[in-house]
């Protein structure tokens, strides 16, 4: 059982964790800065790069959840792995799964990575779709977060890290396809598609499989997850990142977009999944197609891509504390039952909050 928990990062997203599991548990977060707000949860001030500071931190909990950029959370699972605290964070970054995946078969609590809503939630709810297959041909994932009134040609606003969406356009994305594994470009492979009447474009984008590709190598003909944005965007981002040649300075590539785009206060969160394959001996496809947008919490206002994602790793931290998900090692999140997440105490909130405009 988790008694306390530290949140690392509070950001958009790891503000909201952290309130979301004080409801539950002894919650303590850290920052770098101080912040104006105030949080019903206690809060220090530190320096999260600093392994001092976070084992002073990890020293009297049993779990740490890290909102922190993608660059900076393998040296904190390392920490909290030879400290046997359960670790859970939020990356989209493959070398980090990577490494965090290989820390796990030593580790006497849980590494779960990649707990958000995209490598997150769409993972449990891809295998919930294509566990219901006993012959599976094809897994089709997109997930978009985006401004709900999309300006200029990029139709964008950084609701989320802009590190992690700049890694997740420009790393190389895995896929199956015709039955191999393989690695793509990203921003390649555009399609069109609709939902509830609006066009949108969906191209490759590294990391939102997670581990899936492993899981079904050989047992499906066709895996692949896109990112949704307004028409128009890719083509933007693929002359700003190659053609300007900005994809070899992130630095300076993060501070332009992020004083170009500015953020909103409405957005909206889409989530897609199709699967196609064999019931009972006959060709099946079963999809799931649903939008969330801004929420009241605590009396707080706050947007789709942060609730969905906090929520969703909010979630598999209340299910390892209450035994319901192992306890040591390595989870893959196609690994949880979607039925279990649905109805945990925060995974609810994806059912309770759907789009009544859908």
């Amino acid at each position: 059982m988790i008694k306390k928990i530290g949140v690392l990062g509070l950001g958009k997203v790891g503000s909201l964790v952290a309130t979301l599991l004080s409801s539950k548990y002894e919650v303590e977060g850290m920052d770098q800065a101080k912040s104006d707000e105030e949080f019903s949860f206690e809060v220090k001030i530190g320096d999260v790069s600093k392994d001092e500071t976070i084992r002073e931190f990890l020293k009297d909990k049993q779990a740490i959840v890290s909102c922190l950029p993608y660059f900076l959370n393998i040296k904190i699972a390392q920490t909290a792995a030879n400290m046997g605290v359960h670790y859970f964070d939020l990356t989209e970054d493959v070398p980090t799964l990577n490494a965090i995946q290989e820390m796990a078969k030593d580790s006497k609590a849980v590494m779960a990575p990649q707990c958000g809503l995209a490598p997150g939630f769409i993972g449990i709810l891809g295998a919930g779709l294509y566990n219901q297959f006993s012959e599976i041909r094809s897994v089709k994932l997109r997930v978009g977060a985006l401004p709900l009134h999309p300006m200029g040609q990029l139709g964008y606003s950084f609701t989320w890290s802009a590190d992690g969406v700049i890694n997740e356009y420009l790393n190389d994305a895995e896929v199956i396809h015709n039955g191999d594994r393989k690695m793509v470009s990203s921003l390649d492979d555009v399609e069109s598609i609709n939902i509830n009447g609006r066009q949108y474009e969906a191209f490759s984008t590294s990391g939102g499989l997670g581990t899936m590709c492993a899981t079904l190598d050989g047992k499906v003909d066709t895996l692949n997850y896109k990112t949704m944005r307004y028409p128009g965007h890719r083509d933007g981002m693929k002359l700003f990142l190659y053609d300007l040649g900005m994809k070899n300075d992130r630095k300076i590539a993060k501070e332009i977009l992020m004083n170009a785009l500015p953020l909103v206060d409405d957005d909206i969160v889409l989530v897609y999944a199709a699967v196609e394959g064999k019931i009972d001996g006959q060709l099946r496809r079963k999809e799931f197609s649903e939008s969330y947008r801004n929420i009241e919490i605590e009396g707080k206002d706050w947007r789709a891509i942060s609730w969905t994602t906090a929520c969703s790793i909010s979630a598999v931290v209340d299910l390892v504390s209450e035994g319901k998900l192992k306890n040591q090692g390595f989870i893959k999140q196609e690994e949880i039952p979607l039925e279990l997440f649905l109805e945990s105490h925060f995974g609810s909130m994806y059912e309770k909050h759907k789009d009544k405009n859908n």
